[in-house]
Order: C-alpha cells, then sequence, then structure tokens
C-alpha cells in the first residue's frame, strides 16, 4: 500500500464520516421540526400522546443507527442528479402532506374537533406506528440502495434486492410509510381530521410506488426476473 492509496482511504473515511453527520442533523430537524408543529399548533405543552409518539420515535431512530449501513445513511442524505422528475414533485407533495397530518392532528387538539378517543385506540396506534416503522427500518437495513429518491444507482453498482422483507412484497418501505405516517400517526395523536391529508399522502405514495416499479423494469437489470418470482407490489395477494 504506498501514500496515495493511505491517503485515498483517509480521505474516503473523512467523507463518509462527514457525510453520515450531515443526515443525522437532518433527521434530528425533521424531528424537531415536528415537535415544534405538535406543540406550537396544539398551543400547550402538557399534551401526553405527543410527548408518547415523540418518545416511541427516538427509540425507533436509535435502533436505525444500529441496523442501517454507513454507506445507506449517506447516500440517503445526499442531492443526487438523475432523480426522476416525477418523483421529485410526488416527493415534495407526499412530505407537505406528511407535514399537513402532524398539523392537522396540532389544531385538532387546540380545538377539539375531534371526541376523546379511549385508551386502546391510542395504543394499538401506537403498536401500528412502532410495526410500520419497524418494517421500514427492516427494508433499509435489507437493502443498502434504499433511497429516498427514484433514481437507478448506477454510481453505487445497484442491484435487486430479494431479502429480508423484499421475499413478499416488491417495495416493503412504502408499505411500512403507509402504516405508520399516514395510518396509525393520526390515530396515535387522537385525531379524526389528520386522516385527510394522510389518505392522501397514502394515494400520491401508492402512485409513486406503481411509478417506481415501472423504472425499475425498464432500467434495473434482474428486476424482471425478480418482479415474476415476487408479484406483488405491496399487499400480498392484491397488488
Amino acid at each position: 500500500m504506498n501514500a496515495n492509496t493511505s491517503v485515498n482511504q483517509a480521505s474516503g473515511k473523512s467523507d463518509l464520516a462527514n457525510k453520515i453527520r450531515k443526515r443525522m442533523v437532518q433527521v434530528a430537524v425533521q424531528f424537531l421540526i415536528i415537535a415544534a408543529i405538535l406543540f406550537i399548533l396544539s398551543g400547550r405543552l402538557d399534551w401526553v400522546w405527543a410527548w408518547v409518539y415523540l418518545g416511541v420515535s427516538v427509540g425507533i431512530l436509535a435502533i436505525n443507527l444500529f441496523v442501517v449501513s454507513p454507506e445507506l445513511m449517506a447516500e440517503r442524505g445526499e442531492i443526487k442528479e438523475n432523480v426522476k422528475r416525477w418523483d421529485k414533485v410526488l416527493a415534495t407533495v407526499i412530505s407537505v402532506l406528511t407535514v399537513g397530518a402532524f398539523a392537522l392532528a396540532g389544531l385538532d387538539e387546540r380545538f377539539g374537533w375531534s371526541p376523546q378517543l379511549d385508551l386502546p385506540i391510542h395504543l394499538t396506534a401506537l403498536i401500528f406506528w412502532a410495526l410500520g416503522q419497524g418494517l421500514f427500518s427492516w427494508a433499509m437495513a435489507s437493502n443498502k440502495f434504499f433511497s429516498g429518491a427514484v433514481r437507478i444507482q448506477m454510481d453505487r453498482g445497484q442491484t435487486v434486492v430479494t431479502s429480508g422483507p423484499y421475499q413478499y412484497v416488491r417495495h416493503p418501505g412504502y408499505v411500512g410509510y403507509i402504516i405508520s405516517f399516514f395510518l396509525a400517526t393520526p390515530l396515535a395523536l387522537g385525531s379524526l381530521w389528520a386522516p385527510i391529508p394522510g389518505g392522501l399522502g397514502a394515494l400520491l405514495l401508492i402512485i409513486r410506488t406503481a411509478l417506481e416499479d415501472r423504472t425499475l423494469l425498464e432500467e434495473l437489470d434482474g428486476y424482471k426476473a425478480y418482479a415474476k418470482r415476487v408479484r406483488y407490489r405491496l399487499l400480498p395477494g392484491i397488488w
């Protein structure tokens, strides 16, 4: 090993570490924004279910630090050039609807639009939130190409992933996101109004799934054969 090789390796490790720190800052900022939305719009800091929800979220984020590869953390924190145009639009709208669900839940808590939900409903929703996030994390742990944007990762040598939850459906991460953010979150926070933007977000995520699947079929080697083995995109036996 010559001096140049050692320097290049050290530079590569430093660059990876910087990208990981950048991604961790992004996640922390996103978490703080969600917390601010909930407490500011609700007008109270003693909202118990918001604190419980955020506490469970912190636990899941901590687990992800151990199960998600450093390379994937770095990838998810970077803006890439070859992202599909339609995905930029869909991803932006889905993000707005996700934030909208939190905002509506906060306003619902302030103005009391929804009736008080029973304890079992809150707890069941929190369980499904954790299960959905667990599926999302399992997908990330199984797929080192689990990007936040639809693109063929030629720069990372992308290949088809068939392990973990990808044995059962082709897009398990989207299943986890729909369950946790669009179905479980509103009920965990006690809102019957927040599912409105949540439902729209779920619909757009299903559309995004179809478009991403078509992209992979057309552009990723081996994906057609994989799609013949694993027939369903999101729900086994349905679609």
